[in-house]
């Protein structure tokens, strides 16, 4: 399957060093270049951490997950590579290793930069969300613990702070997509939609504090993810099957109220990181368009090349859009569909790799994510 997308990666490349090159001159492969990719978020960004924490215990760390780049699971949610590891290829550069591979390493191992992204991480903390009667049953992590761990490894990554700053001015900085989980617990458990949205203003605070955290240390370049349309994902078009057709996209199939809290968490966040740049006219903190990118996909799949059952896992235990609780992915009684890159979905709650690509692209492309185009990341350095 990767071969047959090689032209695309090419192009990927070619449109991200257009994006960062001006006057005419210089590419991403010399001077300014980004040194390193720092990246945060839950299972949409995580290359490995909780499977590193948990073992056998991950359903992600067993096939068919990982079959369709890395012919063997990684702790990657998907059956292959997600968009950080697609945004570090057209970089130039490795994927950053995961946190928990770099941790007590001072063998260089983090010279691209870390992951620290998590399976099942949320923006707000466990002790929070249990006493709003909410239930983390994957992991106890937040994105709190995330930016600690940043703070943890920066003394093996520079040794003082005006290194520090040097260095993280070059690097580019992931911040998510970070607040799905702390979404998808509540409307699981049963929590009604005012009692989700009453959470938004939260995370979009928690994740702007993360995002002042990291300009303090040094960052110039910070993007920042939106949600997902949710109601088009085969797990909330399960737990929320309706017989009502005015629930519907007519166009998509997908639940339109669901999709529209999406939207209020998008906006919330878009408002948060518009203010946020006028505090730091310095640097770059650009939103990434996950949900209108997707919704591309829903509209008009057949123009990616996925195929007439969008909404439909490409892994599961059966059911209408093949989501099943009881049957998850990687469990037994589920299968795999033949050929990913035909979904957009591939477990019922992550991307398949073939969607991940495209996301990868159409922000590298824009007009989905406002890359710094005036400036190189090197030049933004000198301009400092």
């Amino acid at each position: 399957m990767a071969s047959a997308f090689h032209p695309l990666l090419l192009l990927l490349s070619f449109s991200l060093t257009l994006l960062f090159t001006i006057h005419g001159s210089g590419s991403l492969a010399e001077g300014g270049s980004y040194t390193s990719i720092f990246s945060f978020g839950d299972s949409l960004a995580d290359t490995g951490n909780l499977f590193r924490l948990q073992g056998s215990g991950l359903r992600c760390g067993h096939p068919p997950y990982g079959e369709t780049h890395f012919n063997r699971p990684t702790g990657r949610c998907s059956n292959g590579r997600l968009v950080i590891d697609f945004i570090a290829e057209a970089l130039g550069m490795q994927t950053p290793l995961p946190y928990e591979a770099v941790t007590g390493h001072n063998d260089g191992s983090g010279q691209w930069g870390v992951n620290f992204a998590v399976v099942g991480a949320t923006a707000l903390s466990d002790s929070f969300l249990e006493e709003m009667g909410i239930v983390n049953e994957r992991t106890n992590l937040s994105l709190g613990d995330e930016i600690k761990w940043f703070q943890q490894l920066l003394p093996s990554i520079c040794p003082n702070i005006t290194d520090c700053r040097d260095s993280l001015s070059k690097s580019l900085f992931l911040m998510g997509e970070i607040g799905g989980n702390d979404y998808n617990h509540p409307f699981m458990q049963g929590k009604s939609l005012d009692e989700v949205r009453s959470l938004a203003p939260l995370v979009i605070d928690t994740i702007r504090s993360a995002v002042e955290t990291v300009l303090e240390y040094g960052a110039t370049t910070v993007v920042v993810p939106g949600n997902l349309p949710i109601g088009c994902m085969p797990f909330y078009l399960t737990l929320f099957q309706s017989n009502n057709a005015e629930d519907y996209d007519p166009l998509t199939g997908c639940v339109k109220w669901l999709n529209k809290f999406s939207e209020y968490h998008n906006q919330l966040l878009q408002m948060e990181l518009n203010r946020l740049q006028q505090l730091h006219p310095e640097a770059y903190i650009t939103y990434a368009d996950y949900y209108n990118i997707m919704m591309r996909f829903y509209r008009s799949p057949s123009k990616f090349g996925f195929g007439d059952r969008v909404l439909s896992a490409c892994c599961g235990g059966g059911g209408p859009y093949n989501y099943n609780a009881s049957a998850m992915c990687a469990l037994e009684g589920t299968t795999a569909c033949e050929d990913p890159s035909l979904s957009v979905s591939w477990d019922g709650i992550h991307l398949t790799e073939a969607a991940y690509r495209f996301i990868a692209y159409a922000l590298l492309e824009g007009p989905y994510a406002v890359f710094p185009s005036a400036l190189t990341a090197d030049q933004l350095h000198k301009e400092q």
